[in-house]
């Protein structure tokens, strides 16, 4: 059986205007994140300060910023920090590199969460080590999970 033209044309025309499947957050996506950024390493709770505002109105850009207490000499400095959302369908936000000759170990950049949760800054350090720190955060009106 051979389609006409005109048949192809419009089973492609029905299939994009089909809404996309709205992806939802679990526990096990944000543990499987976490994992493939620690490996079997055990996170030292402190030295890394999150700050996200407790209360949000909108998701879909939240100010977060992150530090990490670091000398940031060449033997003793932070080398990646990643952020982990929790209640995001994608969990692994964003991951940003550090050397030395940056001189500190902070940034602030804008993000989306799809709902209110616990936000992780993982900071890995040139000895081999892992440093954590988290921040929650109550979103009144969700990103990430808006249908098209």
């Amino acid at each position: 059986m051979t389609a006409t033209r005109r048949q192809m044309l419009c089973l492609v025309g029905a299939t994009a205007v089909l809404p996309a499947p709205v992806v939802h957050a679990s526990p096990d996506s944000a543990r499987q994140a976490l994992q493939s950024i620690l490996g079997n390493a055990r996170p030292q709770t402190g030295r890394v300060t999150i700050e996200l505002p407790p209360l949000v109105e909108n998701g879909n850009s939240v100010v977060v910023q992150v530090s990490v207490s670091s000398p940031m000499t060449a033997q003793d400095h932070v080398k990646a920090i990643h952020l982990v959302a929790e209640g995001n369908p994608l969990p692994s936000i964003m991951t940003a590199y550090f050397y030395p000759e940056n001189g500190r170990a902070t940034f602030t950049s804008r993000i989306r969460l799809a709902e209110s949760q616990r936000v992780w800054a993982i900071a890995q350090m040139s000895d081999g080590s892992y440093w954590q720190g988290h921040a929650d955060t109550l979103v009144t009106l969700s990103a990430c999970t808006e249908e098209r």
